[in-house]
């Protein structure tokens, strides 16, 4: 008797769904394929069938993702710079936000996929975007800028998972226009919300403690209510040390220390 056709992929459909629901409730080291398996009713040797190795499953959950970026590229290449740079960083961000779930369950798992294909092709997505982005002729501090204007197109959806895809989107995409602004430029363009909600930083005004003495102005002293809960889920999940949430959150280790001891 012939397998269907329809039951293998319904099957493959169900894994997918059931790996990610583990990968996001445990984390991906600590899943099994016994566990999906268990979840489904199914044997190892089953989940085996359709995917070989448990890299094989995070490489399918990724898949959607990558081909929706290279697809993304490939409408940009053939406009000119200023729309081509738009179109990208607009539609990273639709992408971003359109991917969530798995985005926020990858995000410290994605050097798993291996140096395989998936690995080759997120490389060159990153590289395509930042070319496209910093313009032709671009020199170093266009390049680095666009390096940055990616990263302030994606890693934000990993932090802020409690706001909605339509306000996360506006801040997001005003923060770009403001780091991407020419030097001396104003306020981003009409219609632009504020910026990404964070910690205040310190202004000119800010430097004069109540001693008289003048405080260097630098890192954040606190943390807002979302960044406090993103460094939580990060060092509850044992996927970054403290030195590295502080990286991510733009404070110091000491600032970190305080609001993880603190209920």
């Amino acid at each position: 008797m012939t397998a269907d056709p329809a039951d293998d992929t319904d099957t493959r459909t169900r894994i997918l769904r059931a790996a990610l629901d583990l990968f996001a409730e445990h984390g991906y080291q600590r899943t099994s394929l016994r566990q999906i398996g268990e979840r489904l009713r199914l044997t190892k040797a089953a989940i085996l069938y359709h995917f070989p190795a448990k890299e094989h499953l995070l490489a399918a959950l990724v898949e959607p993702l990558v081909a929706d970026l290279e697809a993304l590229l490939d409408s940009a290449r053939t406009q000119p710079t200023e729309l081509a740079r738009w179109t990208v960083l607009e539609g990273w961000v639709d992408v971003m936000l359109a991917h969530r779930r798995p985005l926020g369950m990858l995000f410290h798992d994605i050097a798993l996929v291996g140096r395989g294909d998936t690995y080759h092709r997120l490389m060159e997505i990153a590289m395509r975007a930042n070319d496209l982005i910093a313009g032709p002729d671009a020199g170093r501090r266009e390049r680095v800028r666009a390096v940055q204007a990616v990263a302030a197109c994606s890693d934000v959806v990993i932090f802020f998972t409690d706001v909605s895809d339509e306000v996360l989107r506006a801040d997001m995409l005003d923060g770009v226009r403001r780091l991407l602004a020419p030097a001396g430029d104003g306020p981003a363009a009409p219609g632009a919300t504020t910026a990404i909600p964070g910690p205040a930083r310190e202004t000119p005004a800010d430097t004069t403690r109540s001693s008289g003495k003048r405080r260097r102005p630098g890192r954040p002293r606190a943390l807002g209510r979302e960044q406090v809960e993103a460094a939580r889920r990060m060092h509850a999940a044992g996927t970054h040390s403290v030195d590295a949430i502080a990286a991510a959150l733009g404070v110091s280790r000491a600032t970190v220390y305080r609001h993880l001891t603190t209920p």
